[in-house]
């Protein structure tokens, strides 16, 4: 299949004029102003700035705010939205996941890719961490390069396990190579918007050789590790029949838990996995939606973050969540935590960290996303919260309003890489008709393919 070309980024300057400015830097610091964004990067902050713009965004009794950063998603999964209800992860994954990702094509996963694409720009996402399947990673890389977003990716790596599909069931040689091969075209791709990822799917598919290979290539490539850990009891179980001991004591004894391991989930964790994940510079992804549809539980995050744990915040895949909404999650997470630990842990100002820098920290890119402030990149979403729900708005709290009011209805533009890819609630790097129809057409065939 053929896939549209990306054109040379423009220099312009834009101002977003008489926002309502949510940092979210060291002081979470709420101002009112004009942001100046110089090509890719801000340029300013303050007063006034707008006689320096090439093109100026009217943000008044508007919210700007960095753009969301999702830590854990499955773009190639989108397609799957609604086929794997009700179930418990061991057999969600044996049941329904695996025999579909098995069936993908490279215009499935393609379509696939843009149909989470265009549901996350929507929402406020502006960077997302993902973990595509066996085959076909190509067409989620252009899926990706297409729709301006940022992300961080790579096809899953599975050489191991019981009741895999044939399609999905890898030979070690060809997983690492067929991985570099993709590290080396894509890692640094659309001006250093898109970054490569290993991603061993979790311990039980995958070989010892598999593992300890990928060490090494992260080490030498420099790039992060990407992989599930202790998200259900009965995966727990499977690990240490087969390793004998523990997810996270095993990928410790191997000598992968480093700082560029992310870990998604990590709810079933004991007291020695904690000190090791703390003690290894280890990073953590929370998906409250997908951990409490798929019952597999609730992870202690209040607990990591006192131990100094970086949680970022990801709504994992559309077949367990249903929906890829970052505003969602952070009510989840918010509000689960509250039920065991009191109302008062979990606040506002906390979460949208999680959903903002907690998320960047989480990557490895603190440095250049998750904050407006001069020097970073502008990956920005501007909010319109002049509606019933989100009102009255008189000496009320800012960061109250968006974390448990506002929703993704409310996004009106967003920015990623000094470049306009929403304007006006309308994505604008995606054909809208042409994904839908596309990802009706090609799941139709997908399940032809099934029988």
């Amino acid at each position: 299949m053929t896939f549209r070309f990306e054109g040379e980024k423009g220099m312009a300057k834009t101002v977003f004029r008489n926002a309502t400015i949510m940092t979210m830097n060291d002081n979470n610091d709420v101002i009112f102003g004009d942001v100046l964004v110089d090509g890719n990067r801000i340029a300013g902050i303050g007063p006034d700035l707008g006689a320096e713009a090439d093109r100026v965004i009217e943000a008044r009794g508007k919210v700007l705010l960095p753009g969301f950063v999702q830590t854990h998603i499955h773009l190639c999964q989108t397609l799957f939205r609604g086929r794997a209800d009700d179930l418990a992860l061991i057999d969600w994954l044996r049941k329904r996941i695996w025999p579909l990702e098995a069936a993908h094509s490279e215009e499935s996963v393609y379509y696939s890719a843009l149909l989470g694409l265009g549901e996350l720009i929507r929402s406020g996402t502006t960077t997302v961490l993902d973990m595509e399947t066996v085959h076909h990673t190509e067409s989620a890389f252009h899926a990706i390069r297409e729709s301006g977003i940022r992300a961080i990716s790579g096809k899953v790596m599975m050489d191991h396990g019981t009741e895999v599909p044939l399609p999905l069931q890898e030979d070690t040689d060809r997983s690492l190579r067929e991985s570099v091969d993709l590290l080396e075209k894509w890692n640094g791709a659309a001006n250093g918007r898109i970054q490569y990822a290993f991603c061993p799917r979790f311990v039980v598919s995958c070989t010892e050789r598999l593992l300890t290979e990928v060490r090494d290539l992260s080490a030498q490539y420099g790039v992060r590790v990407h992989t599930h850990a202790s998200e259900n009891r009965e995966e727990i179980a499977l690990v240490e029949a087969e390793r004998g001991m523990r997810n996270v004591v095993y990928l410790d004894h191997i000598g992968l838990a480093r700082p560029n391991l992310i870990l998604a989930h990590s709810i079933w964790l004991d007291e020695e996995e904690k000190r090791i994940i703390r003690e290894r510079g280890v990073k953590v992804t929370h998906c409250p939606g997908s951990n409490l549809k798929l019952a597999s539980g609730i992870a202690e995050v209040p607990d990591l973050l006192e131990r100094g744990i970086p949680v970022g915040l990801g709504a994992d895949g559309a077949p367990c969540n249903n929906n890829l909404d970052m505003f969602q999650e952070m009510r989840l997470t918010a509000f689960i935590q509250k039920v065991r630990h009191g109302p008062t842990v979990m606040d506002a100002p906390t979460v949208l960290r999680m959903a903002t820098m907690g998320g960047a920290e989480v990557l490895g890119l603190a440095n250049e996303i998750g904050s407006i402030e001069p020097g970073k990149l502008a990956d920005l979403q501007l909010l319109d919260l002049e509606d019933f729900h989100t009102f009255p708005s008189y000496d009320a709290d800012l960061f109250s309003r968006v974390v448990y009011a506002a929703t993704r209805g409310d996004v009106d533009t967003v920015m990623i890489d000094g470049e306009i890819v929403m304007s006006g609630k309308r994505v604008i790097t995606i054909d809208r008709e042409e994904t839908l129809k596309g990802a009706d057409r090609s799941l139709k065939a997908l399940l032809a393919r099934i029988g």
